[in-house]
């Protein structure tokens, strides 16, 4: 039950680096009335998340089949999971988002504003904010967890850091696009670190379709297969002083064969988060509105994050947004 009785994200971080100092990367628990096997570390996951189809595939607790539906992108498999996957992958890429004709910044405004008309205050305009707003912001992360998933509520406590956007010369912030986006290079570390600190979900899903071996260790036919993210990010050798936050280490890329799994925010292999490329995008434009556009507060300070399963701030993260007066 690790999942059940980790309450914050601080303390489920405690809770799971006990169980790897006392089993190690790869021990038999037991998850939801199922014999499960967790796995952690970049070698380990890499093999779980490739093995799909050949040693392991997706399935997700029935509680979480029931709720995303049988036939969602998650739960089928094999000549459906590649069409709907092909499908989808288009319509959440921006090049995808542009085809429709509209601005890379009014579609994901608008993708905001979906999430945002469920709050207290209603709509985020484009291209302002009103003069004093109150939200509460619990419904834009847990949409942008699954719009695709995005780490915004963690990213939302880290956001006096994106100041940087102002600093980055020679950018035109009212006439967005793929281009200039990809400028923003510390914009994107910001984002990148926040995904390593708090991973959008804690992990995935997968069942072994044969007993196989994995670094010494034998994996029962039938059993569940746990890869854990955030274990995987807190023994990543790449990442030092892993504790901190500190988005400058994202300013140089690792070698890719040594880090490729170290780092996996969304996952990876067949079942990599197809809309990935999206959410990073919906964030980086999130983050130029809210800096560039208004003064904000959260008004309880830094909020508690807890994990269920997404990550989610404990008090909703009320939040105070003021827009700037221009002269």
């Amino acid at each position: 039950w690790e999942f059940v009785c980790v309450a914050t994200c601080s303390q489920r971080k405690t809770f799971l680096r006990m169980k790897r100092e006392k089993y190690g990367y790869i021990y038999r628990t037991h998850l939801f009335g199922n014999r499960t096997v967790r796995v952690t570390g970049a070698d380990n996951v890499k093999q779980i998340l490739l093995g799909e189809h050949r040693l392991v595939s997706a399935q997700w607790p029935a509680s979480v089949r029931a709720i995303l539906g049988t036939e969602t992108l998650s739960n089928v498999h094999g000549a459906q999971h590649k069409t709907k996957k092909k499908v989808s992958y288009f319509d959440l890429s921006a090049e995808g988002a542009l085809a429709t004709g509209r601005g890379l910044r009014q579609v994901c405004v608008q993708t905001l504003n979906k999430c945002i008309l469920s709050t207290k205050t209603g709509k985020l305009e484009l291209g302002h904010f009103g003069s004093v707003q109150v939200c509460d912001m619990a419904p834009v992360c847990t949409s942008l967890h699954q719009l695709p998933p995005a780490d915004l509520c963690s990213f939302t406590q880290q956001l006096d850091l994106a100041l940087c956007v102002q600093a980055e010369q020679g950018m035109d912030l009212q006439s967005l696009n793929i281009e200039s986006l990809e400028q923003l290079k510390y914009t994107g570390c910001v984002i990148k670190e926040t995904l390593r600190i708090n991973p959008p979900v804690p992990g995935g899903f997968r069942v072994a379709l044969k007993t196989f071996e994995l670094n010494g260790y034998q994996i029962p036919k039938g059993w569940n297969v746990v890869y854990s993210i955030c274990d995987t990010h807190d023994v990543a050798e790449i990442f030092p002083d892993k504790e901190d936050f500190q988005p400058e280490r994202f300013l140089t890329d690792p070698c890719a064969d040594s880090s490729r799994f170290q780092y996996i925010p969304f996952g990876g292999g067949s079942r990599m988060c197809i809309g990935k490329e999206f959410a990073k995008v919906l964030l980086k434009v999130f983050l130029v509105e809210v800096v560039t556009k208004c003064h904000w507060t959260l008004l309880n300070g830094p909020p508690t994050m807890k994990t269920g399963p997404t990550v989610y701030p404990e008090d909703n993260l009320p939040t105070k947004f003021t827009s700037y007066v221009h002269n």
